[in-house]
C-alpha cells in the first residue's frame, strides 16, 4: 500500500524568514489522519530565508535528523556544538534528557532542507549531535544510509531502530530496495519525477508505503531521493 501526500496538500506557515511544509500534523497545522507514520513524527520541508533560522529552542526524547538539500545550515548548542552542514549532507540530534539548540542559515542564499524527527527507542539516553558529508557520486543509482541505530551501517549514529536513506537516480535509472515485513517506509522526491511500484510522485511529494516487500524506484527526471525505514 502506497499513500501519496502530495506537496500542495501538505499543512504549513509560512512567517516570513521561513517558509515550512509539513508532512505531518506539527505546530498549528492539525490533521488527524496525518499524525506521523509509523515511529516517524515529523518530516518538514523548509525554506530559510538567507541570515535568519531557528534561534535556540529545547527538545528532549527526540530523534532529529536535518537533510540539507540547497544551501547550508549552521547549529549551535548548549553541548558545546557547532557545525555547519552544506547541501546534500546530514546532521542529526539525539535530544535525550534535553538540549537545546539554534539551527541558522548564515548564508547568503536561501536554504532548504528536510527535518525529520523520529521517536527514540531510548528516552532519557545522553544527548549527542554529529554531522557528516555524503558526497553524491557515492549514491548515485542506489540508497545510502546516512543515519541509523545500527551501528554496522556505519551512518550517524541515532537512538531509534530506523534508517534514514539517501540516493540519487538519473532519468531512466531505478533501483530496489526491500522492506522487512512489519516496517514502514516514507519516500520523498527532493527533485524530480519518479515511478514507486507503480504510483507516480513528483517532487516533494510524500509517500508511506507499507506491505510491499519490495520497493522499486524508476526515474522518469533526474532525481534525489530522501527515505525513511522505520516501526
Amino acid at each position: 500500500m502506497i499513500d501519496v501526500r502530495p506537496f500542495n496538500t501538505l499543512g504549513g506557515a509560512n512567517h516570513g524568514w521561513l517558509d515550512a511544509k509539513h508532512h505531518f500534523s506539527f505546530a498549528n497545522y492539525y490533521d488527524p489522519n496525518r499524525m506521523g507514520w509509523g515511529r516517524l513524527r515529523v518530516w518538514n520541508d523548509d525554506e530559510i530565508g538567507p541570515k535568519s533560522g531557528f534561534p535556540p529552542h529545547p527538545h528532549a526524547d527526540m530523534e532529529i535528523i536535518t537533510y540539507v538539500r540547497t544551501g547550508a545550515i549552521t547549529h549551535q548548542d548548549s553541548m558545546g556544538n557547532t557545525g555547519r552542514t552544506g547541501a546534500g549532507d546530514v546532521q542529526v540530534m539525539s535530544a535525550g534528557t534535553g538540549v537545546r539548540h539554534a539551527e541558522y542559515n548564515m548564508e547568503n542564499e536561501l536554504t532548504t532542507l528536510f527535518q525529520i524527527w523520529i521517536e527514540t527507542d531510548r528516552p532519557g539516553a545522553q544527548p549527542s549531535w554529529g554531522q557528516r558529508e555524503f558526497p553524491k557520486a557515492d549514491r548515485s543509482g542506489q540508497f545510502t544510509i546516512v543515519a541509523s541505530g545500527n551501528s554496522a551501517d556505519e551512518a550517524l549514529m541515532i537512538n531509534a531502530d530506523a534508517r534514514v536513506l539517501a540516493a540519487t537516480l538519473k532519468a531512466g535509472e531505478s533501483l530496489s530496495y526491500d522492506l522487512a515485513a512489519g516496517r514502514r517506509a516514507y519516500l520523498v522526491p527532493a527533485v524530480g519525477k519518479v515511478d514507486v511500484n507503480g504510483t507516480t510522485l513528483n517532487a516533494r511529494d510524500g509517500a508511506g508505503i507499507v506491505d510491499e516487500a519490495t520497493i522499486t524506484i524508476t526515474a522518469s527526471e533526474d532525481a534525489e531521493l530522501v527515505m525513511v525505514d522505520s516501526l
